[in-house]
């Protein structure tokens, strides 16, 4: 008999930017941001190729921008995945930041160094 596979875990890496989705201690996909004063601009998000179609991406994020939530900050969804998420799961709208000339020029600045 094979043991029931465990819960996907989230974790916040703070030294990466990033939050993670583990799978039997696995990372099976991340989402990465930056943190601009009181905002958490995400900007690239990616599951691996074996666990696709799982719904992990959603998982992920959605437990992400929970904990966006529970800091205080707000989100701005610079990564198309996560404006998507944020388009079909209207709870999140009082935490989300526009994406803007001026985000997206600091976003840049902050990933070339």
């Amino acid at each position: 008999m094979t043991q029931p596979a465990a819960a996907p875990v989230v974790q916040r890496v703070d030294s990466e930017h990033r939050y993670e989705i583990l799978v039997d201690g696995v990372t099976a996909g991340l989402t990465e941001y930056r943190d601009r004063d009181e905002q958490r601009v995400f900007y690239h998000t990616e599951t691996g190729e074996a666990f696709a179609g799982q719904g992990l991406a959603s998982a992920l994020v959605r437990q992400a921008l929970d904990d966006v939530r529970a800091s205080g900050k707000r989100v701005v969804p610079v990564c198309p995945y996560v404006a998507k998420f944020l388009k079909k799961h209207e709870e999140f709208a009082d935490i989300t930041a526009p994406v803007t000339p001026e985000v997206l020029k600091w976003l840049k600045g902050v990933l070339a160094h």
